[in-house]
C-alpha cells in the first residue's frame, strides 16, 4: 500500500481526528501527503456527508496553524543552535546564516505565506523561519493568514467538485512546483550575485556573534 493510499484509509476510517494529524505533520516537517488527505477527505464528505465540510476546514487550518507553529519552535530552540555548530561542515557559516536571517527578516512572511501552497516548503518553512530567527508574530500572521486561505482552498473545492478536483489538482501541483522552481533559481542567482552586498547589510544589522 502507498502513502497516499495509507493516509486515504486512515482519513476514512478516522474522519477528523487523521486530518489534523496528517496535516498538522506535515506543516511541522515530516514529509507526509496531507493535502492528498485533505482532498479525500473533502471528496468523501461530499459524496458521503458523514463529516460537517465547514467543521473539516476547521480542522484542517488548525492542523495547518498547530503543526507550522511547532515547527517554527523547534527550529527556533533546535535548528539554530545546530546550524551554529555543525554549519560550517556545510558551507553555513556565519556570514551565511546573518545573511539567511537578514533575507527572512525581510522577506520571511512572503515565503511562510505561500509555501503554504507548494508541498516542500509548506513542510519546511516553518522550520527554516524559526531557524532564522523570524519574529513569531510576523510568523504567525502569515502561517495563519495562509492555512486558512489553503484549507478553504481544497476543503470546499473538492467537496463541490469531487473527484475531478483530484486531477486538476495534480496539474495545479505540477503548475505550482514548476513555479516555485523558476522563483527559487532566480533567487538563488540574485542572492549568489548580491551576496557581498546582503552579507554586509546584515552584518550591519547583526553586528558581533549571532545570539
Amino acid at each position: 500500500m502507498s502513502i497516499s493510499a495509507f493516509v486515504d484509509q486512515t482519513v476514512q476510517n478516522y474522519g477528523y481526528y487523521a486530518v489534523f494529524t496528517v496535516v498538522a505533520m506535515e506543516s511541522l516537517g515530516i514529509p507526509v501527503p496531507a493535502e492528498t488527505g485533505l482532498i479525500f477527505a473533502g471528496i468523501y464528505t461530499g459524496q458521503h456527508h458523514t463529516m460537517s465540510v465547514w467543521i473539516l476546514w476547521v480542522v484542517a487550518l488548525a492542523g495547518a496553524i498547530v503543526g507550522d507553529n511547532i515547527g517554527f519552535w523547534i527550529g527556533d530552540k533546535g535548528g539554530y543552535p545546530l546550524a551554529r555548530r555543525y554549519g560550517r561542515r556545510v558551507g553555513l557559516d556565519e556570514r551565511r546564516l546573518k545573511a539567511a536571517r537578514y533575507l527572512f527578516a525581510g522577506h520571511g512572511a512572503k515565503v511562510v505565506f505561500f509555501g503554504r501552497f507548494v508541498s516542500v516548503l509548506r513542510a519546511y518553512a516553518a522550520f527554516f523561519a524559526g531557524v532564522s530567527k523570524m519574529h513569531w508574530r510576523r510568523f504567525l500572521v502569515a502561517n495563519a493568514t495562509g492555512g486558512i486561505i489553503w484549507a478553504a482552498v481544497y476543503t470546499f473545492a473538492s467537496y463541490l467538485a469531487g473527484s475531478a478536483f483530484q486531477r486538476a489538482s495534480q496539474t495545479l501541483n505540477y503548475v505550482l512546483i514548476g513555479c516555485a522552481v523558476v522563483a527559487i533559481v532566480a533567487a538563488m542567482v540574485a542572492v549568489r550575485h548580491q551576496f557581498g552586498k546582503i552579507a554586509d547589510k546584515a552584518e550591519a544589522a547583526y553586528p558581533g556573534p549571532l545570539e
